[in-house]
């Protein structure tokens, strides 16, 4: 459990935003459910956002120390992070899924080609069930790539 540095009543949702109320945090953690795990898969295919390497690397050393997220060093180029999701970490899909929703139906905007294909998803499937699949198939992803 993270532990919370003021010492004061404090409202649950302000303390959410205390550790996840940047932009970037959620983009990464979107893309570790994408698949993408390395510093050079963060920068360079998130062609969308354009995030910087020193704001990159700002980020995953704070998703590190609040726990969301951990690394391996690669297997055959120990230079190489591999960065994974924890269980802290996976529980976060839930408000990623909310976000998306949330936009889909009060932003118009241009879909791009996850959001086209996960929105004709939902469609179908029922969100709860959504949800716990994309946690699951994640954690199965996580057990076979990082032996976690």
């Amino acid at each position: 459990m993270i532990k919370y540095p003021i010492d004061e009543d404090s409202c649950a949702c302000k303390v959410s935003l205390d550790f996840l109320g940047d932009k970037w945090i959620l983009l990464i953690i979107r893309d570790l459910f994408r698949k993408r795990y390395t510093f050079s898969e963060f920068l360079h295919k998130n062609t969308e956002e354009r995030i910087a390497s020193n704001v990159l690397s700002d980020r995953l050393k704070k998703l590190i120390a609040l726990k969301i997220i951990d690394f391996n060093l690669n297997s055959h180029n120990r230079k190489i992070k591999e960065y994974y999701l924890t269980d802290s970490g996976i529980e976060l899909y839930n408000i990623i899924f909310e976000l998306q929703i949330w936009a889909i139906n009060n932003v118009d905007f241009k879909f791009s080609n996850n959001t086209t294909v996960w929105s004709k998803e939902l469609e179908v499937k029922n969100k709860e069930i959504m949800i716990e699949e994309k946690k699951s198939n994640y954690r199965e992803f996580r057990k076979k790539e990082f032996n976690f």
